[in-house]
This record gives C-alpha cells, structure tokens and sequence, in this order.
C-alpha cells in the first residue's frame, strides 16, 4: 500500500470515527456534514471522496460493526457453535441498543418500507444481515457442527426476524424497555430450542 493509500484510509477512518461519534450521542437527525468535517480537521468537500451523504456513512458504520461480530464469532475457537450464535444475537442488539434509538429507527426505515426511503438511501440493510447470517450458518453446516439437512434459509429468518422485531418493539416502544436486558432470556427460550433440533 502507498503512503497515499495509507493516508486515504487513515482520513476514511477519522470521518467513520467522527459520525461514530455523533451518532453514539443521539444526534443523528440534526447533524451535518459539516459537523462531521469539522470534528475531525477536514475540509467539507473531503467527506464527498469517501461518502455520498451521511445516510451512507451511517451504513458504513453499520456494516462495519456486524462484521466485526462475524469476525469475533470466527475467533471463538473454545465454544460451541450454540455459544458463538448466542454472542451474535446478544453483540447485535448490544450495538443497535448503543448506537440508540433514533439511529435504529433510521436502519429499519427502508426494510419496513424500502419503496418510500430517500432515493440516496441504501435499501440493502436487510440483504446484508441476511448474507452474513447466512454464511456464518451454511458455514457451520459446512464445519460439520449442523446436519446436512439444516434448513439454513428458515433459520437464517426467523433469527434475523426475531432481532429485527425486537428492533422494530423498541422503536415502537419508544424506548420503554432496552434490548440488552431481555436478549439472553429471549436467545434461550426462542433461538436456542431451535437450533437444537440441527445440532451435531
């Protein structure tokens, strides 16, 4: 890589850092890109290099942080595969919970209605948990910890379905409850029974 390339990524990654930051507070909805500029020492036209708007910037952090979970499921060497699957469904919420409502609301809004978002919207939020799911099951089959006839589609959606409804109750609950404290329980008596019936 050039030092070019180095510094490309370094400047990416002090604007991710920055929107990180404002989203984390809670203020999404009135923030500009300025702000983010002006957080992090750029100009304001270097935030077009990299991003087309702030909702694109807001997937990126997004994607990001589910990979990362993907990631930490892949280096869970010393756990099962039913422990690896619970650290998912608890770090998912974790993060949507820490990244708060407002921004949550702003990720489920295009798979709730993907006709009705802005254009410029990235209506690929749900593909993309869907994918990832997906491989990390079809893998596990793959790995001989799921039998061969596991139903890796159906299980990939009623799990995303259930995190994605608890999204959605949160919301709607306009922050009532938090996520956190009821996703364990909620992993044990709703996901768990199911993938027992395809473990190994």
């Amino acid at each position: 890589m050039t030092k070019r390339q180095e510094n490309a990524l370094k400047t990416k990654q002090k604007l991710l850092d920055a929107a990180t930051d404002f989203i984390t507070k809670g203020n999404f909805d009135t923030l500009k890109v300025e702000d983010i500029t002006k957080a992090c020492g750029c100009a304001k036209g270097t935030f077009y290099v990299y991003f087309k708007n702030k909702d694109e910037i807001s997937n990126e952090i997004c994607r990001n942080l589910f990979n990362r979970i993907a990631i930490r499921m892949e280096q869970m060497k010393n756990q099962n595969f039913t422990q690896r699957m619970e650290h998912y469904f608890i770090s998912f919420m974790q993060e949507v919970e820490r990244y708060g409502i407002n921004i949550c609301r702003e990720w489920i809004k295009s798979v709730i209605d993907p006709k009705s978002a802005d254009e410029d919207w990235d209506n690929s939020k749900w593909q993309f948990d869907v994918e990832m799911l997906g491989g990390i099951l079809s893998k596990a089959v793959k790995n001989g910890e799921l039998k061969k006839d596991t139903p890796v589609v159906l299980l990939t959606h009623i799990i995303i379905c259930e995190l994605y409804g608890m999204m959605t109750c949160w919301c709607m609950s306009d922050g009532v409850f938090e996520p956190t404290e009821h996703t364990s329980e909620f992993f044990k008596e709703q996901i768990k029974p199911v993938l027992n019936n395809y473990l190994i």
